[in-house]
């Protein structure tokens, strides 16, 4: 039985060029777990904003869904509020009080459920998604897998038959995402719950799916079990064969059939081909260029009595260099950057930029310091993505050749018209950074850049990024990418307790650690030890 049916969905945004969904026919599964995968702006979010009428976008609509046989437009939304759980990518965007325990029961008080019977489901869903710390907390005072893991708890709390997820790890660091996902798979494996999850974190998602849908350019091109997906996208030279789990791209690079899914199986892969150990040559380290920012026993804390976010933090970014910082929510490095920036100023330490000290924001400016935030939605204006970019490009006097030239490099073209708050997150991202690329910064700070990027785009983007440092700027990014960070950043640091607790190479990092590694580096370093990227890995291993 389909719990949700679509037939022949088409739907375009005001002023779009083209559909952003058209003839979609999808059913979906009672209790399946099903995965929707595809290239920014493919279609995902608004395929999945029709599964609740009162998140469906405002545009021409053609087609129809059906809930449980019905058309959803018929279905009263009482109902569909406590059938249909829908989680978001922005933690923050879902937070509509003030305590945990209260948002735990908003959902439940707005359904008019009594309150013997609340506080039992409240107290039900807060021990099972482990909660009781943080029972009686602000929400403002949790880390972002903490507001993520509430949002989930508050919508389970309603006892909804269908949850959907529209990319939910996106601001999650590794662990917290992979803990998260497990817990949505928990549910699914252990209630029953029909779960459609949008997802571009591939190597945690797509081992748990039952069923994988491909959405590209609005139009359903790939549906079925995950490793005959992965085969398919591969033989048909796709994009989104980059997007794959390693252990997938690096089976069907070498011709082994069935795809492998996870590190397991792909370490099981390689084991089984009897390889030779063989091990990278060393690459000399890059040339030290002079350091241009430098941070000097940095302590901050957002208030007087609170505990301190950096704590004797020392770091420095060289010239022409590529900087790549990761750790966990929490850690201290979106703060970190803001004091770099000069939008939080410390109470003890200096940050300098070529050797004198910065003194708040406009400093930065001066010295063209460019920063990223975490939600790039900050930076935009309440006009047009195409007068954002022209306001953006106007403040360094950047010419037409220029403004084209990086609207094509992001891939922002066909967005001119839309409104920056309408689009899907990627699209929002890639046009922030378009915004910021634009002001001609010598020294780039960015907040997870590669947040809701698809592969093809995250490659042209890390290329270009390349491209920039070697003509000079200074790029220091925070991230949760560590594929991305191991493939494009010339050194790579851990960040722990509001301080750096270790810097190497990026390769040398990366082959060091556990958990802030990459997939491939897991997959093959019993044989290939210090080869970190997926490519190293198939080359590799077809060499015999």
């Amino acid at each position: 039985m389909a719990n949700f049916k679509f037939e022949a969905l088409t739907f375009t945004y005001p002023n779009g060029p083209a559909p952003a969904l058209e003839s979609v026919d999808l059913s979906v599964r009672d209790g399946e777990f099903l995965l929707v995968i595809g290239p920014s702006g493919g279609g995902k979010s608004t395929l999945l904003r029709h599964f609740k009428s009162v998140l469906a976008p405002h545009g021409e609509r053609s087609g129809s869904v059906l809930m449980d046989g019905v058309p959803l437009s018929d279905v009263p939304e009482r109902e569909q509020a406590a059938k249909i759980g829908f989680v978001f990518q922005h933690p923050d965007d879902q937070l509509v009080t003030d305590k945990v325990w209260h948002e735990l029961a908003f959902g439940l008080e707005s359904l008019g459920c009594g309150r013997e019977r609340m506080r039992v489901r409240v107290a039900e869903m807060a021990s099972y998604f482990g909660l009781e710390g943080v029972f009686h907390k602000d929400v403002a005072e949790l880390s972002g897998g903490q507001k993520q893991l509430v949002n989930l708890a508050s919508v389970m709390a309603m006892n909804p038959s269908v949850l959907v997820l529209d990319e939910p790890t996106s601001s999650l660091d590794p662990i917290a995402a992979f803990d998260f996902l497990t817990t949505v798979k928990k549910l699914n494996t252990e209630l029953g719950l029909t779960v459609v999850l949008s997802e571009h974190r591939l190597e945690e998602a797509m081992p748990f799916a039952d069923r994988v849908a491909v959405l590209e350019e609005g139009r359903l091109t790939a549906i079925g079990e995950p490793k005959a997906v992965a085969e398919e996208l591969h033989k048909r030279g796709s994009g989104m064969a980059l997007a794959m789990p390693s252990a997938a791209r690096i089976s069907c690079a070498i011709g082994c059939s069935p795809a492998a899914l996870t590190v397991n199986e792909g370490r099981r892969m390689l084991r089984s081909m009897g390889l030779a150990r063989k091990t990278l040559p060393e690459t000399p380290a890059p040339a030290k260029g002079e350091t241009v920012l430098r941070a000097k026993e940095l302590f901050f804390r957002y208030e007087k009595d609170s505990p301190d976010v950096l704590r004797g933090l020392d770091i420095e970014l060289r010239a022409g260099s590529v900087y790549g910082l990761v750790g966990g929510n929490g850690a201290g490095k979106s703060t970190l950057l803001k004091a770099l920036s000069g939008s939080a100023v410390p109470y003890r330490g200096r940050v300098e930029i070529s050797g004198r000290r910065m003194k708040g924001r406009f400093s930065a400016f001066e010295e063209r310091v460019g920063l990223l935030p975490q939600d790039p939605r900050t930076v935009f204006y309440p006009v047009s993505v195409g007068e954002n970019v022209k306001k953006a490009a106007a403040g360094r006097g950047a010419g037409e050749e220029e403004i084209e030239r990086i609207v094509s490099l992001m891939g922002i073209g066909s967005l001119s018209e839309r409104d920056p708050f309408d689009i899907s997150g990627g699209e929002q991202q890639r046009t922030a950074i378009a915004m910021i690329l634009l002001t001609k910064p010598r020294i780039l700070l960015m907040d997870e850049p590669t947040k809701g990027m698809d592969a093809g785009v995250k490659r042209a983007f890390g290329l270009k990024l390349r491209e920039l440092a070697s003509e000079g700027l200074s790029v220091m990014l925070v991230t949760h990418d560590t594929e991305f960070c191991a493939e494009y950043a010339d050194t790579a640091a851990l960040m722990f307790d509001g301080s750096i607790s270790a810097e190497n190479t990026a390769r040398e990092f990366f082959c060091g650690n556990t958990f802030y590694t990459t997939a491939a580096n897991r997959i093959a370093r019993d044989i290939y030890p210090n080869a970190i990227l997926t490519e190293e890995v198939t080359a590799l291993a077809k060499r015999g």
